[in-house]
């Protein structure tokens, strides 16, 4: 027959409830050192018989056990406050940065010049004095970026005027020196001049010796 189920309430027969205490108390250790050991887990069991008599067990140490629950609940406890304030903070800094995001909205349209009708004569003063400074600064930068520029362009123009010049020397040199060797050597300077002496000299000699060959051969015909 299996056992039936039993009463959970305090024992009044001071044997049986000493033997049940000492049985139930084994089988807890038991189970606590099975957990312990199957799951890796960090335990420590208290119990304290009716008599005052300490039993326990720890796979580390009781007291070291102690001191991680208390840190542990503190912690939490802590951190749900501090959470709490965290929120409460945030909310109110994000509250805070909605209003001004209001007021510089408002802000950049009364610049574009919308939504003037809610601002008094000083309040519009005011707006364009700040216009008014606004476009100085603005004149003023764009003035200096031109001055800049032009700056960085006669630089340029100087750098391009000192390359020109450099070019055009070149090309002088080269051209001087092509013009040198096209001049002629002093072989053709040996050579005679030309006489127009020499020239009728010898056509008149060959015009008499033709003319002789001419008249023997009309005495041979």
């Amino acid at each position: 027959m299996g056992r039936g189920k039993i009463e959970i309430k305090r024992i009044e027969n001071t044997t049986n409830r000493q033997v049940t205490f000492c049985k139930r108390r084994n089988g807890l250790l038991k189970k606590a050192y099975e957990l312990s050991v199957l799951c890796d887990a960090e335990v420590a069991l208290i119990v304290f018989s009716s008599r005052g008599r300490l039993y326990e067990f720890a796979n580390n140490s009781v007291k070291r056990t102690i001191d991680r629950y208390k840190k542990t609940c503190a912690d939490n406890s802590q951190g749900g406050a501090i959470s709490e304030c965290n929120s409460q903070y945030w909310q109110q800094e994000a509250g805070k940065l909605r209003q001004q995001i209001d007021i510089l909205q408002n802000a950049n349209r009364h610049l574009m010049g919308d939504a003037l009708t809610s601002l008094s004569v000083k309040e519009l003063k005011q707006l364009e004095i700040r216009l008014e400074r606004g476009i100085s600064r603005v004149r003023s930068k764009k003035n200096e970026m031109l001055l800049e520029e032009i700056e960085i362009m006669q630089r340029r123009e100087h750098i391009l005027l000192a390359e020109n010049q450099f070019l055009r020397t070149k090309i002088a040199e080269c051209e001087s020196s092509q013009n040198a060797n096209m001049l002629p050597g002093p072989e053709f300077d040996a050579l005679p001049g030309f006489d127009s002496r020499h020239f009728l000299h010898a056509s008149i000699m060959d015009a008499h010796h033709y003319a002789q060959q001419d008249q023997t051969a009309l005495q041979l015909g």
